[in-house]
């Protein structure tokens, strides 16, 4: 059994990862979100992404509509949760798929929150497959970056104030005490991510040890 979330990116095929295109080709069947009661693809972004996929590199999976109306609500999150596990009586590996990346306004952890509470062995099954963000083709499209030398850049939603903020705390110096590092949330530290040496600490650690080290304070 396993279970992939996997990002496709902001609407451009070219620019899903190669490890998405992997889970998705490796998954007997995909689960593709619809807001369409009918269950239908017409409006769908991700299902000409996924379609897409399939005509360019070759290969074809069923596929499992998602209905999702844009309510918001606990009872649609947990529509899908049921429809995905409907489907593990069918099929052995499943891919879910979601526009842009899946820590950036997606559905993926509304499902993943409800799966952990009902059933921990898919939970533990379960991987997400992060993606190429919307922000971060618009820079490249224009050639400006969100941040260069010692800036930032900030999400801010439009649609209402005062909202919880997650944030990433990079580029840090060997050596420097963390201390001062303000924590809202729960914060985590990374090390080395992706390279030798990787480590991801479910805190803050009290020194950087390694410059490659990135915190997020995750408040939500």
């Amino acid at each position: 059994m396993k279970l992939y979330m996997v990002s496709l990116g902001p609407g451009d095929f070219e620019l899903i990862t190669v490890k998405a295109l992997r889970a998705l080709k490796n998954s007997d069947a995909i689960c593709i979100p619809t807001k369409s009661p009918d269950h239908s693809f017409k409006k769908s972004m991700t299902f000409k992404i996924v379609s897409k996929l399939m005509e360019e590199f070759g290969f074809d999976k069923p596929v499992i509509p998602m209905y999702t109306p844009m309510n918001f609500k606990t009872e649609d999150w947990q529509a899908q949760v049921d429809k995905i596990y409907e489907s593990f009586g069918e099929y052995e590996t499943l891919s879910f798929v979601t526009l842009g990346d899946s820590a950036v306004y997606s559905t993926v952890y509304y499902l993943l929150d409800l799966i952990k509470e009902q059933n921990e062995l898919i939970y533990e099954k379960s991987e997400v497959i992060p993606g190429v963000t919307s922000f971060s083709h618009a820079s490249a499209k224009v050639k400006k970056p969100l941040c260069v030398g010692d800036g930032s850049f900030s999400i801010v939603p439009l649609h209402k104030e005062n909202v919880p903020n997650t944030t990433v705390y990079m580029r840090p110096k060997i050596g420097m005490q963390t201390n001062l590092i303000p924590s809202k949330g729960d914060i985590y530290t990374f090390e080395n991510l992706n390279y030798e040496g990787e480590n991801i600490h479910l805190q803050k650690k009290e020194q950087v040890d390694k410059y490659m080290t990135l915190f997020i304070d995750f408040v939500q």
